[in-house]
């Protein structure tokens, strides 16, 4: 399998060099040449198979024999050692609750499976690496977590000051170790400039060896795909033909993977693309212009993005038209004020905590459903613990922690930095 860019001004390259350079020297972002369609077969059985099963069967057409099958099979069940169950909120909707990993994100999965594909590739090639990722929240915790204490790898993440939970600041800036946080003064898409512009640099980048942890690296984008694959399967067999998939976004790197599983032939009737007040793509989707803008913060800061790098996949995969993604997407953009109104009516009426990520997405579908009939699945992208104060105050009661995680008060380990390149590079020829 080849990976090409989107802007089409370099040669493609296989799996193993497409995630080791993250991002193609034209600026563009890989895509496989192929997305291959699935046999029915596959489909048929889907309802029996488990979650690693699911994984590596998705997963081996792209890799393409560049990690031999055993060896990612393993790689598949280390990455997908936790469950994502479908959780019934009420008769037409449901809640795929992708917080069940270690740092309680949707972003574990991806996070994982790069890791253990670069460790690969690291021994097998004896290569050193240093991974660059901004963040606007869950990112920088599930890379932290996916690559400690990972041997020849160095991880250095880029988060904005004060726009994170502290839940989240907590996760990725208290281990140390092969670990480095860097506290930008500014917002995520000041982060995410840092890296673009880091990955230019031909001489940073040879001498650094430098790749990406963000959903720029398409070996974080195509393993979300499988939990959609997942949530289909876990349907009632009569609700699967109406199957409504509604995703809070930020850099819309989860909504990518989704149209990738549709297009393996996963039978997805339409797509919500769910934000907060940056509302890049749904304006897009209402009036056909792309206008990226300065980020905002909202109480949903995992999606506070304003000019998201991932809507140039979705443009490819629909070959760049407008008319057919419109078919297949529809864009949404609430408040604050709204998306706290949802968690509490959520609680009120069925018990259900939603975090303000699965909040927005939620209220998608309460819109979609004014003129559809369909069932709906709102991605649960993070738990509602890592956003504590904020939903207490909606539902006037304690979110309790998950057993499976452990809350600590480590000291914080984070280097205070501006959003300036030439220092970000100087910091880096320096590490």
């Amino acid at each position: 399998m080849k990976f090409y860019s989107t802007k089409g001004q370099v040669e493609p390259v296989n799996f193993q060099e497409t995630i080791f350079r993250g991002l193609p020297a034209d600026n563009g972002l890989f895509m496989p040449e192929m997305i291959p369609t699935l046999p029915s077969s596959f489909f048929d059985e889907l309802p029996q198979m488990t979650l690693p099963e699911i994984g590596f069967e998705v997963l081996r057409h792209f890799v393409d024999g560049e990690i031999p099958d055993d060896e990612l099979k393993t790689i598949v069940e280390e990455t997908l050692s936790f469950d994502i169950p479908l959780a019934k909120i009420n008769d037409s909707v449901y809640a795929l609750e992708l917080f069940h990993g270690p740092t309680m994100a949707f972003k574990d999965v991806g996070a994982r499976f790069l890791a253990r594909c670069l460790s690969y590739f690291t021994k097998k090639n004896h290569r050193k690496l240093t991974v660059l990722v901004a963040t606007s929240g869950d990112t920088g915790s599930a890379v932290a977590n996916g690559f400690f204490n990972v041997d020849d790898i160095e991880v250095v993440i880029l988060y904005p000051s004060g726009k994170v939970s502290g839940f989240q600041e907590q996760q990725m800036t208290t281990l140390g170790g092969n670990i480095t946080a860097l506290e930008v003064d500014g917002t995520f898409d000041d982060c995410q400039a840092l890296v673009k512009q880091a990955f230019l640099d031909d001489n940073l980048r040879e001498a650094k060896q430098l790749t990406s942890a963000n959903s720029i690296n398409i070996a974080r984008l195509l393993p979300q795909s499988i939990y959609y694959f997942y949530a289909w399967a876990q349907l009632p067999a009569d609700l699967k033909t109406e199957a409504v998939f509604s995703v809070p976004s930020g850099n819309y790197g989860n909504l990518s993977a989704g149209l990738i599983a549709q297009k393996m032939g996963l039978p997805i009737k339409h797509f919500l693309a769910c934000s907060n007040s940056n509302d890049t793509v749904p304006m897009y989707l209402w009036n056909g212009k792309f206008e990226p803008k300065p980020s905002v913060a909202t109480i949903s800061n995992a999606m506070d993005v304003g000019n998201p790098s991932n809507f140039f996949r979705m443009l490819d995969l629909f070959d760049g038209s407008y008319k057919k993604m419109i078919n297949q997407v529809t864009g949404y953009a609430y408040t604050d004020d709204t998306t706290r109104d949802a968690i509490r009516k959520t609680y009120a009426l069925y018990g259900y905590i939603l975090d303000p990520h699965g909040a927005v997405g939620y209220l998608g579908l309460m819109d979609y459903f004014r003129s559809q009939t369909a069932t709906g699945i709102v991605l649960e992208t993070a738990h509602p613990i890592k956003f504590k104060q904020t939903v207490e105050e909606q539902i006037l009661r304690d979110v309790p922690v998950p057993d499976h995680v452990q809350v600590t008060h480590l000291e914080k380990k984070s280097i205070p930095f501006k959003a300036d390149i030439d220092a970000f590079r100087t910091f880096l020829k320096e590490k």
